[in-house]
């Protein structure tokens, strides 16, 4: 990104003006183009919106409803889901029946919910909780389940066998009402991944001792990964709250961020590499700084979940209220789902190749339906091209 405009100071009088006119042109060139105005420079965001696609109602079916923020979702071996719920701890079971042989806009008759385990030690609150879920690459031989979550002191992650009391295998994420990160996947490497938040403390997310506003790399363990850029836990920074994680066909990395005010983030991420906050969101002109591969206004994502399915992105918006799709370079970005199901949570690729999509409408911000919260499954094959 460059500066299309660069002025000397001005006299207070001028300064006014200028912020006028700021104001002005942001209303003027409405919401696909973003300004910043910072001490006379202009910068542009270009907007990744897109244009909503109608989605066939064939295309959806309704796995599981009368959830109580179902936050993440991973699969065991035989196709069962696992499911977290951040406010109640627990852990739910959930089996549905085959794709495609739900009738379009009704519940899956067949689906079993089932807890299987409950988190004593959660701490629900604000946006804190039990959050992100994750299974072993070996769980046949292990049973390793591995659970982040809240507790009274800080945030963790602890691995189970369900049934059995969890093991915390990595403790004091600094915790907050906001800006929990949560996100923990297993990546192609075997390690395992974890999104954390800044826990409102900013300038801790360029504290490359620190684990707050980071990704994280670590051992089925929870020790540093081999090869980690900084000897510890700490695999990239300079994030203000990331919640999805997703690899690509080649074994890439992708991360979505939440912004503050102004731009979320689809971001590719490298071992090592300063994502900028909170000296920048969004674009930036700063080398030192990797820029995001798409950004969109706050308002219009505050992306949770991340998957990733023949070379796009998806992305569940929690208050744009919509399923973004987008190419992996940031290019042809559609709108799915837009206002039908309300705040989507999380988003991942079942073993069947359907994308199950969680709503978050019960979580304080929504307003949530007599069913709600839900699971969704979308059937790839009846989606819009």
């Amino acid at each position: 990104m460059t500066a299309n405009e660069v002025t000397a100071p001005a006299p207070k009088r001028r300064a006014r003006w200028l912020a006028v006119g700021a104001v002005v042109l942001v209303a003027l060139l409405g919401a696909g183009t973003a300004i910043a105005w910072y001490f006379g420079l202009i910068f542009t965001n270009p907007s990744a919106r897109g244009e909503p696609v109608s989605v066939p109602a064939e295309a959806v079916e309704t796995v599981a409803t009368d959830l109580s923020v179902p936050w993440a979702l991973a699969f065991l071996p035989d196709g069962t889901a696992l499911v977290t719920e951040r406010n109640s701890g627990r852990i739910l079971s959930v089996t549905a029946p085959a794709s495609g042989s739900v009738a379009s806009n009704q519940v899956a008759a067949a689906t079993h919910v089932t807890e299987v385990a409950r988190i004593a030690d959660v701490a629900p609150r604000g946006e804190g909780g039990l959050m992100g879920i994750a299974v072993s690459p070996n769980y046949a031989t292990d049973r390793w389940v591995y659970v982040y979550y809240t507790a009274v002191q800080d945030n963790r992650i602890a691995r189970l066998r369900l049934g059995e009391t969890p093991q915390p295998i990595v403790t004091g994420i600094p915790k907050a009402s906001i800006h929990n990160g949560g996100r923990i996947a297993f990546g192609p490497d075997g390690m395992l991944y974890a999104g954390t938040g800044d826990a409102s403390e900013r300038g801790e997310s360029q504290n490359t001792s620190s684990v707050a506003g980071k990704i994280l790399r670590m051992t089925p363990e929870g020790k540093p990964a081999p090869g980690n850029p900084f000897g510890n836990l700490v695999y990239s920074y300079g994030h203000r709250n990331v919640q999805g994680l997703a690899w690509d066909a080649n074994g890439q990395l992708y991360a979505a961020e939440f912004g503050q005010n102004r731009y979320d983030e689809l971001n590719r991420i490298e071992a090592g590499r300063n994502y900028g906050w909170p000296q920048v969101e969004g674009m930036g002109d700063n080398p030192e700084f990797v820029n995001p591969v798409a950004t969109w206004s706050t308002s219009d994502a505050s992306p949770s979940g991340l998957a990733i399915m023949d070379g796009r992105a998806y992305l569940a918006c929690l208050r744009g209220a919509k399923l973004y799709r987008i190419g992996l370079d940031g290019t042809g970005a559609q709108q799915l789902l837009s206002n039908e199901y309300g705040r989507l949570r999380a988003v991942v690729v079942a073993p069947d190749g359907t994308l199950w999509v969680t709503t978050s409408n019960r979580d304080g911000r929504g307003s949530p339906s007599e069913s709600d919260d839900r699971i969704l499954r979308l059937l790839p094959d009846r989606l819009p091209s």
